[in-house]
């Protein structure tokens, strides 16, 4: 499993899509999919490789994506730093 922070340093930043489908059973009624993962902007590589699963493994046509990207944390909020605090 990964650890979030380390992703976060490494640049992820958070990435939810909202995706719309074709009910396979009904292809005129769309159904929402929220997905939400640790992604890297632009090229959004666990984004389009979910998308790619999608279209290989399930029935449902995917009629739209929209997405947002946030970094959680970026230069100027983590620094290192050197000290030390002691507590009793």
């Amino acid at each position: 499993m990964r650890n979030e922070l380390e992703l976060q340093l490494k640049g992820y930043g958070l990435t939810t899509a909202e995706i719309l489908y074709r009910l396979p059973d009904h292809p005129s009624m769309l159904q929402t999919y929220v997905w939400q993962e640790y992604d890297l902007a632009p090229k959004f590589p666990v984004l389009l490789g979910f998308l790619d699963f999608w279209k290989r493994e399930l029935d449902g046509a995917l009629h739209s994506v929209r997405y947002t990207h946030k970094k959680l944390i970026s230069a100027s909020e983590w620094r290192a730093l050197d000290g030390e605090i002691l507590l009793h």
